[in-house]
């Protein structure tokens, strides 16, 4: 049987590049550029919590990575290191191999490099801090919204909740279409170029991770200030807008797990923003505006109050102690 110390030598370990010193020591060491300052984040992911236990490893790999990288993404920062915190119930060589390769591919296609962290004996979970450099003065931060600003969302929402739903039994879909939700579900893309274009743009961002009700309200809450959110602006996907609008409200609202960022900025940037999204290939969208208050509206296609109608739906966020 492999020990904890073979395993992270067999399918954890690598020669340090940016660091100082990485895996193998009781710390690890790095040194940012004198010019800049350090985000870190730290997510965890439970089996049965967050994902499914039969996940395909590889793809499990890549989300845990995804979701502190998209973190770092709506700071505006560039990722450089991260630690991984494994708890296993057993080691399983064929799952590590796979899921080792998930994480790498992706931490590869970012510079990222594996720092430390630790394994242990117990119910499968994940814990990852990232740590990313940002440039001085530029950040992007939830508390700096303000009165007049456009509220914009890259990508499209909604389908890795529906790709959940049709996993739980609550929908059908197409096969073509069910795997097309579930990659998003499974291997979101961190919009770190976005982020890093964004910084001497936006004012606030946050990465919708919970819904984007939620999270919105979190820029909100922070900045003092309220919004209006026009719904069918809301961008969704082909997918996605075959499904009635219930649904479509109920996954693009409070559905979470897409990773996506949700920005404002002044109305006279609105040019250069656009031009970012197509730099970087990615849709921007601009939903609605902050106002004054601290009151979060959300608007019909008539500009009409669409709040009680939610209000029946029920829609929340996600919540991890719901």
């Amino acid at each position: 049987m492999m020990n904890e110390f073979e395993l992270i030598e067999k399918y954890f370990t690598r020669s340090p590049r940016r660091a100082k010193l990485g895996v193998g020591d009781d710390c690890a060491i790095i040194a940012p550029a004198s010019d800049m300052e350090l985000a870190v984040t730290t997510d965890t992911l439970i089996s049965g919590r967050h994902f499914f236990p039969f996940v395909d490893p590889r793809k499990l790999g890549h989300k845990a990575l995804a979701v502190s990288l998209s973190d770092l993404a709506a700071m505006g920062a560039t990722p450089r290191y991260f630690t991984l915190a494994l708890s296993l119930p057993k080691v399983d060589e064929d799952w590590l191999q796979e899921f080792s390769r998930g994480l790498f591919n992706l931490a590869d296609s970012f510079h990222c490099e594996l720092i430390g962290g630790d394994t242990t004996c117990g119910p499968l979970s994940i814990t990852i801090t990232a740590i990313g450099e940002l440039r001085k003065p530029f950040v992007l931060r939830r508390d700096a919204a303000r009165a007049g600003d456009d509220i914009w969302i890259s990508g499209t929402l909604g389908d890795a909740a529906l790709a959940l739903r049709v996993l739980n039994k609550q929908a059908k879909l197409p096969e073509a279409s069910f795997a097309y939700v579930a990659d998003r579900l499974e291997q979101p893309l961190p919009r770190v170029a976005l982020g890093a274009a964004l910084r001497p743009l936006a004012h606030a961002a946050i990465d919708i991770s919970d819904g984007l009700i939620g999270d919105l309200k979190h820029i909100l809450d922070r900045s003092g200030v309220g919004a209006e959110v026009w719904l069918e602006c809301i961008p969704v996907s082909e997918v996605m807008s075959s499904q009635p609008l219930e649904v479509q409200y109920e996954c693009a609202l409070a559905g979470g797990d897409d990773y996506e960022l949700c920005f404002t900025a002044r109305p006279n940037n609105r040019n250069e923003i656009e031009a970012a999204g197509k730099e970087v290939g990615v849709r921007l969208t601009r939903v609605g505006h902050i106002s004054g208050g601290e009151e979060l509206r959300l608007l019909d296609k008539n500009g009409q109050s669409a709040q009680q109608l939610l209000q029946q739906m029920g829609l929340q966020s996600y919540d991890h102690f719901a």
